[in-house]
């Protein structure tokens, strides 16, 4: 795979947790995680992406499509995993979304 500048994201969604998906070559996926609180927060605990894919911006595509999602449901964002906060901090232009 050489372009992963625009990959498809998918959003799974259950009742309590989601994540946002990448599938990538092999059968790997890159992956963020979160946890619902309440109605009108998601906790964001984790974003994953396999090492042979790392440096490419697919953390940030999938960071992307969160905070994209929640401004669509009108949700706020916890920070919790590491990457998402470094990323927020990067682009405080999304901060409004931080909860």
């Amino acid at each position: 795979m050489t372009d992963t500048s625009n990959l498809d994201v998918r959003h799974e969604q259950g009742e309590t947790r989601g994540r946002f998906v990448i599938d990538l070559e092999d059968g790997a996926e890159a992956e963020l995680t979160y946890s619902r609180a309440g109605t009108d927060r998601w906790i964001a605990d984790h974003t994953g992406v396999p090492r042979a894919y790392e440096g490419r911006g697919i953390a940030s595509q999938l960071t992307r499509a969160l905070v994209a999602e929640a401004r669509t449901s009108g949700v706020k964002i916890v920070p919790l995993c590491p990457y998402i906060a470094a990323w927020f901090r990067k682009h405080p232009g999304e901060s409004d979304l931080i909860a």
